[in-house]
């Protein structure tokens, strides 16, 4: 009996490190050809025991084989553990300085700030003691010269009363008969005479009062605005005070 069949090719191709790949080609279909027909081999007995032993040989290969591949995935566990242990290590390494750093930092920006604030509070103290003494300094100022214009104001009024006591008594020396016989020609005009010296005198003592009076206003002032200045300083310093508090707070907080 003459079958058909079909002709192939094998090809044979390294694909991958470790593998190869396998291309079938079928040829066209060849004309009728018989099919040679299998040579018939002599028969071979085989025995139980050799059949056993081939298994058993074949058992061992099989659990070597395995065995080894377990071997082998241990090995490739083992490197990945030491692996990732070395990483965990640089890790945490890497973390642990990270971490002193940021605290010597930390450490060193808390020292500067502690610095600045006792630096600001040295110089507002060392400044309310120079505002304190300068207040002080103008008070003492103002007593002294205050007291200075009332014993002036004194002197100038007890001139003024002697001057016009003096007038008084040459006025009375004079009214003797001398007087009486020219005072009919001469009273009106020497009274108005001494009227007139004793307004001008009156006006000149007026006129240095108000000028005394008005210096004496301007160094008021001039004390009263030192002492507006001053009351500010006080109050910019009790700010600073409750400031440097809440920052404190702050900080022991934090």
């Amino acid at each position: 009996k003459k079958v058909k069949f079909i002709t192939t090719e094998i090809r044979c191709q390294e694909k991958s490190r470790g593998g190869l790949s396998y291309e079938v080609i079928l040829a066209e279909p060849a004309p009728n050809v018989a099919v040679p027909k299998r040579p018939v081999t002599p028969g071979k007995n085989v025995s139980v025991e050799e059949i056993e032993q081939k298994l058993k040989a074949a058992e061992e290969r099989r659990i070597s084989l395995e065995a080894k591949k377990m071997a082998d995935i241990s090995t490739k566990l083992a490197k990945v553990e030491e692996a990732t242990r070395k990483k965990d290590e640089i890790t945490n390494e890497f973390i642990t300085q990270t971490k002193e750093q940021l605290e010597s930092k930390m450490e060193l920006h808390v020292e500067k700030r502690e610095a600045i604030i006792s630096d600001m509070k040295e110089k507002l103290k060392i400044h309310a003691q120079d505002i304190e003494k300068t207040r002080e300094t103008l008070e003492q100022q103002k007593a002294n010269e205050q007291k200075a214009i009332e014993e002036k104001l004194k002197i100038a009024q007890s001139l003024r009363d002697e001057n016009i006591k003096k007038m008084l008594d040459r006025l009375k020396e004079h009214n003797t008969i001398k007087i009486a016989e020219i005072k009919s020609q001469n009273d009106q005009l020497e009274c108005q005479k001494i009227e007139e010296k004793a307004r001008i005198y009156e006006n000149k003592l007026f006129a240095a009062e108000q000028k005394r009076e008005k210096e004496l206003q301007k160094k008021i002032e001039k004390v009263q605005k030192l002492e507006r200045r001053a009351e500010l300083v006080r109050q910019n310093k009790a700010q600073a005070q409750d400031l440097d508090g809440q920052q404190s707070a702050i900080a022991s907080s934090g």
